[in-house]
């Protein structure tokens, strides 16, 4: 038995958990990263668009803040994310893009003169302030009130991922490469580190550890079309539940991105909507804003890909030997910014669909896209349940998401969420002492050994790959953006049975080293456990909230519903998860739950809201008249980051208020 001892232990080469990794070795910490493939690989390379962090330096994103960042993520939440978190969030992500334009990243900036760009179809000339150019540009997204994007044309998870690793590696933090993590090592209370499989040579090895943080990424490949990297599998989310004690959230909030091309599911940047392009019908007709008639193509993501969903369904999509779709039209953008800031969608739309989208039309339609479930955290990222382990990124309900992302909220939580948990994964390393007992170790490593043997040396006649298209099949007929009781119910019911059959995989390959067969089938028995907790979590919830939607349940209802779903699994042998609710308490919300500004607004009210918005009032009419919107922010909900984080922002917009202030002083 190989046991490998660290501090800090991270799971995931991403964005997020390398942020981690960064934090705990400049603290000093002995710290490893284990990763399927090599950190450059890793899926968050994948994010085109860009972060949002309210820098406030264009014209399109003056009098932006965290206030206005805030509230805009509450609302896309659709009131379900923890009010703290997004908070902390909104706070610390200017001091990330900063940190990242130190590290390398070359971030899009502001420049001189006059520029054209398209709003609401209409070309139209803005001008930057003088004092804004070189500073770090934006873009427009989907439900957001200012342009708050920054961005690197349309490769800035690249850019991110590169920058970062590069630090990562200056740093001399090692990342083991090609090793998976099959098993949490835990006493009931305390995680101690994993099990991981070599997957060339077939080696176990126990990876020891004061901390351990699941960074893993989303579950986005239970689904049969996803924009998901093919490693996206939710092992991470996995590896939790099999504790038996550690719990997921809202598995059932699942995004569907309203821009995939047909048929391969790859993604086309919300920045294409955020830059000015148009979703068009079989007629050539913009629908969006017959829907949406204020927010129109720039909708968040839910409502978009449900609008455009229901327009297919009146019969206005274009048919294809792959079914229906919609048409994205970036063409009225010209191509000097096409192959400028859209230069990746460019390249795909060549190598995918052999077309110059520049002056043809891109084929899409809403695909499986995000993961807002996971590892179910408190504000630090660590596990109410497990101790020790913590959780990052899109493994995570860290939860700044509720039921629905906003578009750049993703790319911003790694790094943001990296910096902030980051640091309190190295004060728990440096407050806690590693003591563990070995033959707890080997117990865990032996049933990871006896899994491997059962499937190598048994005579199962089940195929795993078979089993997957089952699961992915299912997850995306049953459990899509359109949900309903009926469906749901077989969902479960046929998960189920499929899980029971997985208990009978066989092998037609026999090795134990290199064998993507093995991994297939040590894989597809955890996915089936967080495919479950999906469907299951979307049965129970009689609500739609966010990217939930249930046809036969049409409202949010705030006055049964507002909670959070907490999976877990209750032993080896279950079938199914036992699902309970942690409920969000409106008196302590500072923004109470309302109208999100899409639709009718059909919402059953909280008994509490009207109360927590008396008392907001009552709160706010006690602070003396000249209290700032720190301290109006602090009377309604107190939060706390780290203490290196807790600097305020500075603006090109406060200069320019403290400028003329001091010009006032000295005028008098």
């Amino acid at each position: 038995m190989k046991l490998i001892y660290t501090d800090s232990l991270v799971v995931g080469a991403g964005l997020a958990g390398l942020r981690v990794a960064i934090a705990s070795k400049e603290r000093g910490l002995d710290t490893v990263v284990l990763s399927l493939i090599p950190a450059k690989r890793s899926h968050s390379a994948a994010a085109q668009g860009g972060m949002q962090a309210s820098l406030g330096n264009t014209v399109k994103g003056m009098g932006d803040d965290e206030d206005v960042h805030f509230q805009d993520t509450v609302k896309g939440s659709d009131w379900g994310c923890d009010q703290e978190v997004a908070r902390m969030f909104a706070h610390c992500a200017p001091k990330a893009v900063r940190e990242l334009a130190n590290w390398g990243v070359p971030w899009t900036r502001v420049t001189k003169g006059p520029r054209e760009v398209v709003v609401n179809a209409q070309k139209v000339t803005i001008e930057e302030a003088e004092a804004a150019r070189g500073l770090i540009n934006a873009r427009d997204f989907g439900g957001t009130k200012k342009w708050r994007t920054c961005y690197t044309a349309d490769g800035t998870g690249h850019s991110l991922l590169y920058a970062v690793d590069n630090k990562a590696i200056s740093l001399d933090i090692p990342v083991h490469e090609r090793i998976e993590a099959l098993a949490l090592i835990h006493d009931g209370t305390r995680c101690h580190g994993v099990v991981a499989r070599c997957l060339i040579t077939g080696e176990l090895r126990a990876y020891i550890a004061k901390s351990t943080t699941i960074a893993t990424g989303g579950y986005g490949r239970i689904y049969e079309v996803s924009t998901n990297a093919i490693i996206c599998e939710g092992i991470g989310q996995a590896l939790a539940l099999e504790t038996g004690v550690a719990k997921l959230g809202n598995m059932e909030a699942v995004q569907f991105h309203p821009t995939a091309i047909v048929p391969v599911g790859i993604l086309t940047t919300e920045g294409c909507r955020g830059d000015g392009g148009l979703l068009r019908d079989k007629d050539g007709h913009r629908f969006m804003p017959d829907y949406e008639p204020e927010k129109k193509e720039l909708a968040s993501r839910d409502v978009v890909s449900r609008r455009m969903t229901e327009h297919i369904r009146k019969g206005q999509g274009v048919d294809s030997p792959y079914g229906p779709h919609l048409w994205l039209d970036i063409t009225l953008l010209g191509r000097k910014h096409v192959e400028t800031n859209l230069r990746e969608v460019k390249e795909i739309c060549e190598n995918f669909l052999g077309i110059d989208p520049a002056k043809d039309w891109i084929p899409v339609r809403p695909t499986q896209h995000y993961s807002m479930g996971g590892i179910r955290t408190d504000a630090t990222g660590q596990s109410p349940q497990l101790k020790g382990l913590f959780s990052v990124g899109e493994a995570a309900c860290w939860d700044m998401h509720g039921f629905n992302r906003l578009g750049g909220n993703s790319l911003a939580e790694t790094v943001v969420g990296g910096m902030i948990i980051g640091k309190y994964v190295a004060d728990f390393c440096q407050q806690n002492t590693l003591e563990i007992n070995t033959a707890l170790v080997e117990k865990f490593v032996n049933q990871v050994r006896s899994e491997i043997d059962d499937l190598v040396e048994g005579q199962g006649s089940e195929s795993a790959f078979d089993i997957k298209l089952e699961m992915q099949r299912i997850m995306m007929d049953y459990v899509g953006i359109f949900r309903n009781g009926p469906e749901l119910q077989k969902a479960v019911d046929e998960l189920q049975a499929l899980l029971l059959r997985s208990r009978n995989i066989g092998l037609t390959c026999k090795k134990r080293h290199a064998n993507p067969e093995l991994v297939e089938a040590l894989r597809v028995k955890r996915m089936l456990k967080v495919a479950l907790t999906v469907a299951c979590g979307a049965e129970a919830r009689t609500e739609s909230r966010g990217a939930h939607a249930r046809e036969d349940f049409p409202q949010r209802n705030d006055k049964e519903w507002l909670n959070r779903t907490l999976s877990s699994w209750p032993s080896a042998d279950a079938t199914l998860p036992v699902l309970d609710y942690e409920q969000l308490d409106v008196m302590k919300m500072e923004l109470p739950p309302g109208y999100r500004g899409y639709g009718i607004n059909n919402a059953i009210a909280h008994p509490d809201t009207e109360k927590r918005e008396q008392q907001i009032s009552e709160i706010l009419s006690q602070l003396p008249d000249d209290a700032d919107r720190y301290a109006r922010q602090h009377a309604l909900m107190p939060f706390e980051v780290p203490p290196s984080l807790q600097e305020k922002n500075e603006r090109l917009h406060d200069k320019s208020l403290s400028n003329r202030a001091q010009l006032g002083d000295e005028a008098k």
